[in-house]
């Protein structure tokens, strides 16, 4: 289990070679499926933002982010949840995301972390410009 704010900002690699991509800034989130779909990655030289695709991940440590190479992305879902104002599907304040909790290894979103408290993954509904969509707790 990996939280977000344990990865923003660390460099991430080539396998490869070791080349230095840029460092993470973002992750992109699927959040009626529940996973992390691609990483945000903002290069030094030019400044330009990179979009990984998870797969693309061989490893998240706790000095580097390991990619087996930095290919082309396909479509990205445009929305990333940290600081994303949280809802539930009856219209309720439920926080802020400050955090996400995933499983490095497969990008499955365990839980999120808000101003309120956490919100385990089965209830998230969708995430959009707006906010994150959740399921209210029974």
């Amino acid at each position: 289990m990996t939280l977000f704010s344990e990865i923003h900002g660390l460099p991430v690699l080539t396998l490869a070679d070791a080349a230095e991509l840029g460092t993470v800034t973002s992750l992109a989130v699927d959040a009626a499926a529940g996973t992390v779909t691609h990483l945000r990655v903002r290069g030094r030289r030019p400044r330009r933002e990179t979009v990984l695709p998870w797969a693309a991940l061989h490893a998240v440590g706790p000095d580097a982010v390991l990619v087996r190479s930095a290919g082309p992305a396909g479509p990205v879902p445009p929305h990333d949840p940290v600081d994303s104002r949280v809802l539930t599907d009856a219209g309720d304040e439920a926080g802020t995301v400050r955090d996400l909790v995933f499983d490095p290894d497969t990008g499955r979103v365990l839980r999120v972390v808000t101003a309120y408290g956490d919100i385990p993954a089965d209830r998230l509904l969708g995430l959009g410009d707006y906010a994150l969509v959740v399921r209210a707790a029974a």
